[in-house]
């Protein structure tokens, strides 16, 4: 028995398959890689004041990062995942900070409401051996 395709069905069927592609290639479905940070030391500070220092280092919240997604800093050592551009320190002495990535790989602290706080950090120099 042969099926004919009507102009109906063969629309039907094709409105259903660009559907489907649509719906499996959407970004709005699509996951973030997870990634880790380059290996280094990583400075973090405050901007300054047109009259003094245009940077202020903040020493206690300078880390390293050695291995993939491990940190340590002066208080201990910790974990952190790298999803997307939004960095999320998941234990240690940093536990729960959230930083945003920039694309020149400057790092910026994420208030819990998502908006962008003054803290900053930059890879310094490479992680000691």
């Amino acid at each position: 028995m042969q099926i004919l395709m009507t102009p109906y069905r063969l629309l039907s069927s094709a409105i259903i398959s660009c559907a489907a592609i649509a719906a499996f290639s959407s970004p709005a479905l699509s996951v973030d890689r997870l990634e880790t940070l380059q290996q280094g030391i990583y400075e973090c500070g405050l901007p300054g004041i047109a009259t003094g220092d245009a940077w202020r280092a903040q020493s206690d919240k300078q880390f390293t990062v050695a291995s993939a997604s491990s940190y340590r800093t002066a208080g201990g050592q910790g974990t952190y995942l790298l999803t997307g551009n939004v960095l999320t320190f998941t234990r240690g002495p940093m536990k729960d900070m959230r930083m945003k990535l920039h694309g020149s790989g400057l790092l910026q602290e994420m208030r819990r409401d998502g908006s962008l706080g003054d803290l900053r950090c930059h890879r310094r120099s490479s992680a000691p051996r």
